[in-house]
């Protein structure tokens, strides 16, 4: 089963949360972000990655998401 795009703005939100602290997180303002960055905050909160709808701060399950996401990545970049 290929990523479907919910999938991957998921997959993009969590890159961008800071993955040396869980001191630090991240705010996503609905009336800026693009409509799917705005569902995959929403997402990520209903399946108890991160602290609030609109961002917030990463749980432990979302802190070993953000490692698996940015292994992820590091595997399949082309440097």
């Amino acid at each position: 089963m290929p990523f479907s795009p919910n999938h991957l703005a998921e997959l993009n939100l969590l890159l961008q949360f800071p993955s040396t602290s869980t001191q630090e997180g991240i705010k996503v303002h609905a009336h800026e972000a693009a409509p799917e960055t705005v569902q995959a905050a929403e997402k990520l909160f209903a399946k108890g990655l991160t602290s609030h709808h609109d961002g917030g701060y990463l749980t432990p399950l979302g802190c070993e998401a953000v490692e698996m996401t940015q292994k992820l990545k590091s595997m399949l970049s082309d440097t």
